[in-house]
């Protein structure tokens, strides 16, 4: 066995046997060097932490070490071992980050970082007792994904969970049952996510037994047969599953498990049933080459056991509505035991571990976005690789990479969990919080720091806002110089109160602004203000007054409405930009161009705007006016001088126009079918195709579809959007612009 050349100083009388021990232990599983640094990683474990204990009365050093050895079990690397072992040597100040960095790398350093900053997040309990709840569980959930940019960070989470669970059986009972709570409702998921069933099944079969006592026993008691004879059992119908599969020639992976205690309790609580009515205490999974032989599998193990009537289902001929494919039965097995199967190709157990068709995906997770999926499936990817050498290493590099997070995730002081956009600052997290407290914001707090507006945040931050009485905001917020705003609700929320500050002097010009215009085009008449505020869609004849003191209503397009209304045929004025003569050539009622009726209009072929689509008109030099959508880039980028063609528009109540043409680009991984299985969606669907574009990338093996498809509005653009995510190999929907 290799010995540590590491001196243990400061370490508890017990502790240094137990460090020894353990390194002896992992002679077999990692080379000399990384025991070496193991073992570097020990000493100055017991140098920072000394005889500290937690509050399940061991020391510090026994909590880590016992982390750091559920790690190994799950053959981590020594990477993984070595962050676990430091957990907890930044939070008091006993190392720094660049002390890590000299002494064990910047990886190791980065992955202690993060382990500190979620070590850190306190006060769960405002977060479980909050009215949405299930919102609030789900978002430190995300929290926790969102500060671990390695995804081994996660796994030394969770591994620390499972020893805290297994310590806390002394605790007093309110606090156990708190550890527990949290360990049920946002740990346990999170190791589903992730596909490490080990600690999911210990995590919830522990929670249970402190939160629901009786009814752990009671299961444990029905059972009637310890955890190990039951693996013993699966075994040997494992074995009995193989011979049979040999000498019919079938080559089949084939794996299994007793049903842990919690998925028991929670099946008999879900169909109110007895155990007795439970088939799937022991399971087994064979995986085939092709459709054929799952069928021919299924006839060898009916062949084998006696079926259970009603216990079968053919996910295969019928796929589920997330596409999830097997054959799932239950037999009488050996010893007339009931033992369930399910019988899939590797291709189905990817789209079901992997997919859509994730448990997690379709029965606990609520309102993912598509990058945040992308991103746990990536975890979950590298931890079937974890083991895989320099594959590993690469695929790991890429994943931070390629899906770095588009959301962070900080907490109020109350531990009230915000979703934000990455480079948020604390400005934007005050608006988030609400309107008034951003207006009357005049500083932050940061983790207990006073910082500038204009800090960015990070995931894991706590932020207080600081408020006074009449603070007001400031108009270099607005400036994107000063970084102070980088969402769009907050910089809206700031315009909308400058708009309110600054309403009597918009009244006042606008009420000018209207007299000398009229004025000017020989209109005499007083106007009816109310009745030409109704006309723009304004409640008020002030809203409409304001407006046009704002800028926000051309006071051509006021004043023109008035003389109609004046005179039959009014003086047509020369307005800047020069609008088309009246007249439509192309009749449609889809847009309703504001302040102007019968004017000709189009829709930009550069955006392809859609009904419900924000939009603008720009008034093109003889064909009308073309309507773009309000994001589009030609818009955005118009020279000053175009800007002032731009004209408000609306789309009408009843669009007339059958279908609109709209862009999408279909990602996904290249295989044969692919076409195939989104024509037949979109023919499913009825959803006339215009135009389709494709290309494949050999280097990558994904292909890039382009379609131009002709919709109803953006309700029917999104269910087709959804559809589309939904095909095997998918990886990504979106609309092109």
């Amino acid at each position: 066995m290799v010995k540590s050349s590491y001196n243990l100083p400061g370490s508890h009388v017990d502790d240094e046997p137990a460090i020894r021990h353990w390194l002896d232990g992992l002679a077999s599983h990692y080379s000399a060097e990384e025991l070496e640094r193991i073992s570097g990683a020990c000493a100055e474990l017991t140098r920072c932490r000394g005889d500290r204990r937690i509050e399940t009365g061991e020391t510090h050093v026994r909590h880590v070490l016992s982390t750091a050895d559920i790690l190994a079990r799950l053959q981590m690397d020594y990477e993984t071992l070595i962050a676990a072992l430091l957990n907890g040597c930044l939070n008091q100040g006993d190392l720094t980050e660049a002390q890590l960095v000299d002494r064990f790398g910047t990886g190791i350093a980065r992955m202690v970082g993060d382990l500190a900053r979620i070590g850190q997040i306190a006060n769960v309990n405002a977060i479980i007792a909050a009215k949405d709840q299930d919102e609030h569980e789900e978002n430190l959930r995300r929290l926790l994904l969102g500060i671990a940019e390695d995804v081994r960070v996660v796994l030394v989470v969770l591994a620390e969970r499972v020893h805290l669970m297994r310590a806390i059986k002394d605790l007093e009972p309110k606090r156990r049952n708190k550890i527990a709570r949290d360990t049920q409702r946002i740990y346990a998921p999170l190791a589903n996510r992730l596909g490490i069933w080990q600690i999911k099944w210990e995590l919830e079969d522990l929670s249970l037994r402190y939160l629901k006592p009786d009814e752990y026993r009671r299961i444990a008691t029905l059972l009637a047969e310890r955890r190990e004879e039951r693996e013993q059992y699966i075994a040997a119908v494992i074995q009995t599953l193989r011979a049979k599969f040999e000498e019919a020639r079938i080559d089949a992976q084939i794996t299994g498990r007793p049903k842990h205690i919690y998925s028991i309790w929670r099946k008999m609580q879900r169909k109110e049933v007895d155990i007795a009515e439970i088939f799937d205490l022991r399971a087994v999974r064979i995986l085939v080459d092709t459709v054929a032989d799952c069928y021919a599998a299924l006839g060898l193990v009916h062949g084998l056991w006696k079926h259970i009537p009603k216990e079968f289902d053919d996910y295969i001929a019928t796929p589920k509505g997330n596409m999830y494919q097997s054959l799932h039965t239950a037999v009488i097995g050996p010893e007339d035991k009931p033992l369930e199967v399910q019988i899939r190709t590797p291709e189905m157990h990817r789209h079901a571990e992997l997919g859509v068709a994730a448990h997690w995906s379709y029965k606990e997770a609520k309102g993912h976005d598509a990058e945040f999926q992308r991103r746990v499936i990536w975890m979950r990817s590298w931890l079937e690789l974890k083991n895989e050498g320099d594959e590993a290493s690469d695929f790991l590099e890429r994943f931070k990479a390629e899906l770095e997070p588009v959301h962070i995730y900080v907490l109020t002081p109350q531990s009230k969990v915000i979703e934000l956009p990455k480079g948020a600052t604390a400005l934007d997290f005050a608006y988030a919080i609400h309107s008034e407290v951003g207006n009357r914001c005049r500083g932050a707090r940061v983790n207990g720091r006073i910082v500038p507006l204009s800090q960015e945040l990070r995931s894991g931050d706590t932020v207080e806002i600081l408020t006074q009485k009449n603070a007001a905001p400031s108009r270099d917020w607005l400036s994107p110089h000063h970084g102070y705003l980088t969402t769009a609700r907050a910089r809206n929320r700031v315009r909308q109160w400058f708009k309110q500050l600054d309403h009597d002097q918009h009244l006042q010009v606008g009420r000018s602004a209207l007299d000398r215009e009229l004025t000017r085009l020989g209109i005499l008449d007083k106007p009816n203000l109310e009745e030409l505020a109704a006309r723009f869609n304004f409640k008020r004849a002030e809203d409409l007054l304001a407006a046009i003191g704002r800028g926000d209503l051309a006071v051509g397009q006021a004043a023109r409405q008035v003389g109609e209304r004046s005179t039959e045929q009014p003086k047509e004025p020369e307005p800047k930009p020069r609008l088309p003569q009246k007249h439509r050539t192309e009749p449609t009622a889809d847009v309703v161009v504001e302040g102007v009726d019968d004017l000709m209009t189009h829709m930009a072929q550069c955006c392809k705007p859609v009904p419900n689509d924000p939009i603008i008109g720009f008034v093109t030099r003889g064909r009308g006016v073309t309507i773009h959508r309000m994001d589009c880039g030609n818009m955005r980028h118009l020279p000053p001088a175009e800007a002032e063609r731009l004209i408000g528009v609306h789309w009408a109540d009843h669009p007339t126009q059958a279908g609109y043409p709209v862009d999408v680009l279909v990602i996904a991984a290249d295989r044969k079918g692919l076409l195939r299985d989104v024509s037949s969606v979109l023919s499913d669907d009825e959803v006339d195709v215009l135009g389709v574009n494709t290309h494949s990338e050999r280097s990558t093996d994904t292909a890039a579809m382009r379609f131009t498809l002709e919709v109803k509005d953006m309700a029917h653009l999104e269910k087709i959007l959804s559809r589309l995510q939904q095909i095997p190999s998918v990886l990504d929907v979106r609309r092109s612009y």
